[in-house]
């Protein structure tokens, strides 16, 4: 369980009364059982629990999930989650995704042609307010004056402290939201005394320096830049918040601040994050380990459910051909895909075969497990393992020493107690700690038969032949073994035609893919390669089920996108073959097993990483004109790992543009809710000359009215409070 969920969430009965005027939120309960804010705070763990609540608002949608006690009424408490409700304003009214459902207005949000008495507008305008609502409550109880009158100690008063900027951090994020999407909102702060009112609206400008202050004056009283749990906030996270701002400064208020943008990108940039290797474990259910995410919105299959957030994102993904269970969970329910103009910004991928490590059945076979020298001696390390693949008590798999005199034992449970050791070096298995020695370093194959306690260690040396590779079928290119992966490596010039893998430059023992699924087969058919180009080609033989890798550094790796079955244009929304899905979050982890439940995913989703900070620094720099070198060279970082470290796609200073890093957010950052803020900011998102299916309801695109650059207040709420003033045009 991801350590923020440790927290147990806990109803502050006080801080969660949400109506469109914060009406009571000093009520004394007439049911004595109520918990009220004058007494959770008697318990001192209470502020650690209480801020849990804050962070949890972001990931569910009520007090017991997936559905039932809902912290907003009026909407499915499913549609009602805060990470859905963003998602939907800032996906489907762009290119990166539509829905075929019928629900309510959902298809107005790609139609560009909502209005103000819309439910899900309504819905994701009371979730952010009844967050800032949470946050006011946390931030008025933990004011210096509280503490000492409850008589807290000084240890959980600088603790404490913390928690305070930590929630402050939570309500500027949330009115970034609301001023990036309604712009002039209703505006509280803890400042304002609790009880019925009317809350006053606040400008763009004035709500744009609300939040620019805020974060400045919590930038050191929060921890520092990447000490904090896993997904609590810290430096990184108002460095990030900060530059956001500055990069849209000229939306949200008409003056730019691009210096300022460059300058909080460079504060992260130099703070320790570096880019995941591999694009795809961004997006996968242990992306918790990655040291490229800022802060994340984290979810668990077993302790945080909901219907919306990651269960949404993943789930309503998947229909047609598609087979729910490579997407680690259990179904689909058919309703979002993409757009030819999203899927035509990467290139074409063809002859790119693709199958991360393990990604077989790997996980379900039975194994034996291999500690040794060679790693410590770790009986617990269950990732050294061999694997029965017919789960006949015959197990294989391969494994790489550096050292020579390599001293190994199997044990067929995490446990010395029932190793097996070879006592007179026959080959033969016997209880007892009788260390077998492999002499040599290398690249070994084993294979052990419990049904006669026989085993077998031979050294392979891999290479990869064909007529697709520079020896032809006449000589082998050699691999070698990279620590960082885990498995084999080379770099080669293919041409169109087939290759296979073998050991030790003989055909006794190839590989290749029968079905062309990319999981290897031995002396399976030939890997037909259908396009030429500098490739890196990786095999993964550590334990079955054995797979490959050919990236081809000419393509960007990022497209994930499922076509079997699917159309590429769209003629009716309704069906979900038309459109090709996108595959781009799983619930599967990196070494290919599943999530903890096939129904709630573990993914979490990355709401600010690295990647993005490295463009959002090349287009300030762009705009404000600064080092152009400098821009170029952050645009490149991120795509040299989209080309797996080739430099393909790599430009040169004259080569750098608005609409080329327009077209690089897209393929970066795309399913991350970035988009619409993106084609606001380029001028794309309503009546620019860009347009994509269906944009304005007809099957080619059209441009719309640039009211709908910015959301409606809800009806609802101008109703009920005299002292809002409608957005322009609505």
């Amino acid at each position: 369980m991801k350590s923020i969920y440790k927290f147990l969430l806990v109803l502050i009965a006080s801080a969660v009364v949400f109506t469109s005027c914060f009406k009571d939120l000093d009520t004394i309960p007439l049911d004595e059982d109520i918990i009220t804010s004058g007494i959770v705070y008697d318990d001192p763990n209470s502020y650690r629990q209480v801020l849990a609540k804050l962070y949890g608002g972001y990931a569910l949608s009520g007090q017991q999930g997936p559905a039932g006690q809902s912290d907003i009424d009026g909407i499915d408490e499913g549609f009602g989650q805060y990470l859905r409700a963003l998602w939907y304003h800032s996906e489907f009214p762009t290119d990166e995704a539509l829905v075929g459902w019928n629900d309510q207005t959902i298809g107005d949000f790609h139609d560009q042609d909502w209005s103000a008495d819309d439910g899900f507008i309504f819905a994701f305008y009371s979730r952010i307010f009844y967050q800032i609502a949470l946050a006011n409550e946390f931030i008025r109880e933990t004011s210096d004056e509280k503490l000492q009158e409850r008589g807290v100690d000084a240890n959980l008063q600088a603790e404490v402290a913390t928690f305070r900027a930590e929630a402050r951090f939570l309500r500027a994020l949330s009115y970034w939201h609301a001023l990036d999407h309604f712009r002039n909102v209703p505006f509280v702060t803890e400042e304002d005394a609790v009880g019925s009112f009317l809350p006053e609206q606040i400008n763009a400008n004035d709500l744009f320096n609300y939040i620019e202050s805020e974060l400045l004056d919590i930038e050191t009283l929060i921890a520092p830049v990447r000490t904090n749990e896993y997904a609590r906030s810290d430096q990184g996270a108002v460095w990030m918040l900060l530059a956001k701002l500055y990069l849209n400064a000229e939306v949200y208020t008409g003056t730019s601040r691009y210096q300022e943008c460059i300058a909080f990108c460079e504060k992260i940039l130099s703070a320790g994050y570096s880019l995941e290797p591999n694009y795809r474990h961004l997006f996968l259910a242990d992306n918790h380990n990655s040291n490229e995410i800022i802060f994340p919105i984290t979810f668990d299959g077993v302790n945080t459910r909901t219907w919306g957030g990651m269960t949404f994102i993943i789930r309503a993904g998947i229909g047609g051909a598609m087979n729910p269970s490579e997407s680690g969970v259990s179904s689909g329910w058919g309703g979002v895909r993409t757009t030819r103009q999203l899927v035509e910004k990467f290139p074409d991928n063809a002859g790119g075969i693709s199958i991360a490590a393990n990604e077989g059945n790997t996980v379900q076979y039975p194994k034996i497990y291999i500690p040794g020298s060679y790693q410590g001696w770790d009986v617990s390390d269950t990732d050294n393992s061999l694997s029965s693949v017919n789960s006949d008590k015959i197990y294989e798999g391969y494994r790489y020493f550096p050292d020579a005199n390599t001293g190994i034992l199997f044990t067929r449970v995490p446990s010395f107690g029932l190793s097996l050791g070879d006592r007179d070096g026959d080959g033969t298995l016997e209880m007892g700690q009788d260390t077998i020695y492999v002499q040599d370093p290398g690249f070994y194959y084993f294979r052990v038969d419990l049904n006669d306690n026989t085993y077998e260690i031979e050294k392979r040396e891999f290479g990869v032949i064909g007529d697709a590779t520079p020896g032809g079928w006449d000589t082998d290119t050699d691999m070698v073994w990279d620590e960082d992966r885990q498995a084999l490596v080379v770099e080669m010039n293919l041409v169109p035609g087939e290759m296979k893998f073998r050991a030790n430059d003989d055909w006794a023992v190839n590989y290749g893919d029968t079905g062309g699924e990319g999981v290897l087969d031995f002396d399976g058919d030939n890997i037909v390669i259908t396009e030429g180009g500098l490739a890196k080609i990786t095999l993964f033989l550590d334990k079955p089920d054995y797979t490959f890798e050919v990236a081809l550094l000419s393509f960007d790796n990022r497209g994930r996108f499922f076509s079997e079955g699917q159309t590429l244009d769209i003629t009716d929304i309704s069906l979900f073959e038309e459109g090709y899905a996108v595959t781009k979050f799983r619930n599967i982890t990196s070494d290919g097993a599943q999530g903890s439940d096939t129904d709630f995913p573990d993914t979490d989703f990355p709401m600010f990483r690295l990647g993005d900070v490295y463009l959002m620094a090349s287009e300030a720099i762009l705009r404000g004109g600064g080092d152009i070198n400098k821009a170029t060279e952050y645009y490149n970082a991120v795509v040299q790992r989209a080309f797996q470290g080739g430099t393909k796609g790599n430009i040169t200073p004259d080569q750098l543009n608005l609409d080329l890093l327009l077209d690089e957010r897209a393929r970066e950052l795309y399913w991350e809710c970035h988009r619409r803020t993106d084609l606001i900011r380029f001028g794309q998102f309503s009546n620019g000359s860009y347009v994509w299916a269906w944009k304005g309801g007809v099957m080619e695109g059209q441009a719309v009215d640039s009211k709908y650059d910015v959301y409606p207040i809800p009806s609802s709420d101008l109703g009920a409070n005299p002292n809002l003033v409608q957005n322009e045009g609505y």
